[in-house]
């Protein structure tokens, strides 16, 4: 299997609560999933030692629909991931509310769509599992779904959860990246295992921050963690790292991270003066160019920038291509995007001009 392969060299696990990986799979919210698809696509054609770890979320996040009134309604998107993805044989447990749960994986393989023919293998952690409650076998329904104690058990299955079965699969650790405060429970497990040398611990974790926004951090009270978790390390290791009045799984990263890094360089600047103290790099989020460039355009590119796909950095040759041929594959990519906003609206949008008539 093509796990097995993965281990012969040093990995990089990647944890995020989201991954959009394609609109089949429902796993993602908005841009932090669509970064980590990014992420997980480049590895996967820059033949990078990477497997990222995520959440199965069942029922997706959710479909929305406008009334005419102009209120939202949500509906949820299900989708089944033994049409995309294969069951792992391995199972692990995590501890939540002093229950045993079972947690598998499910395997999903990011060379599917690599154009160098590598490997990204992307890991759905699943607690629907026989023999789990029902409410255990739902922790892993809905993305970002019901109150603190329910995302507080996700964070467990994905982060405690995630690094035992890495372990269980054979998988060579050397940094354990968590992308956003969501991911942060990696570290307990760490400590766990490091037997509480914080050095240790830092030395393989990455911490990557998207939302300087004190209110988008994840915080738990104590008195919540011991009836969840119970406690995995000592309580006063855990308000050592993660705050003396709640857990906050902010401060939890950033504590046991070697390197931490906003996604912009006015991000890094507004996080390094909430957390004062803490060395915060700026890495600009990039995409994934050839998921994000049209057919015209991808056409166009393979005549005149031969290689594009695989080196991005050649798209500076641009100026070889004719402006002729540039606005020719611009204007029927645009014609298509209208007659497809006019098809599924019906607003009668001109090819001449950006707004439609109402």
């Amino acid at each position: 299997m093509l796990y097995t392969h993965a281990t012969r060299i040093p990995s990089v696990a990647y944890f995020s609560m989201e991954i959009g990986l394609r609109n089949e799979i429902p796993t993602y919210f908005g841009g932090l999933g669509i970064l980590v698809e990014d992420v997980v696509k480049s590895s996967a054609d820059l033949r990078l030692p990477l497997v990222a770890v995520t959440l199965v979320s069942r029922k997706g996040y959710f479909r929305q629909e406008i009334t005419k009134e102009g209120r939202q309604i949500e509906y949820p998107m299900d989708w089944n991931p033994s049409s995309f993805a294969s069951l792992l044989p391995e199972e692990v447990e995590v501890k939540v509310q002093g229950r045993r749960v079972k947690v598998k994986a499910w395997l999903y393989d990011c060379c599917q769509k690599s154009l160098t023919g590598g490997s990204a293998p992307v890991l759905f952690r699943d607690t629907d599992v026989e023999g789990n409650a029902q409410e255990d076998r739902g922790v892993t329904a809905f993305l970002y779904g019901g109150d603190d104690m329910y995302r507080l058990k996700q964070e467990v299955v994905l982060g405690i959860g995630g690094a035992k079965m890495l372990e269980a699969l054979n998988f060579e650790i050397r940094r354990y990246h968590m992308n956003e405060v969501h991911s942060s429970l990696p570290t307990v497990e760490l400590l766990r295992r490091f037997g509480m040398d914080a050095n240790k611990v830092k030395e393989r974790c990455i911490f990557t921050t998207h939302t300087s926004v004190e209110a988008a951090y994840d915080k738990f009270s104590y008195e919540m963690v011991r009836d969840v978790v119970g406690e995995p390390i000592p309580l006063d290791a855990m308000k050592k790292f993660g705050g003396k009045d709640v857990l906050n799984m902010a401060l939890l990263a950033l504590n046991l991270s070697e390197y931490i890094n906003g996604v912009s360089e006015m991000h890094r600047n507004s996080t390094k003066a909430m957390f004062p103290g803490y060395e915060v790099k700026a890495i600009t989020n990039g995409v994934y160019s050839f998921d994000w460039t049209c057919e015209h355009f991808k056409r166009l590119y393979n005549r005149y920038i031969p290689g594009w796909a695989n080196d991005p950095y050649l798209l500076v040759r641009v100026d070889s291509v004719p402006d002729e041929l540039i606005w020719q594959a611009h204007s029927l990519a645009k014609k298509e995007l209208i007659d497809y906003v006019n098809e599924v609206t019906g607003v009668g949008m001109d090819y001449e001009t950006r707004a439609g008539r109402l």
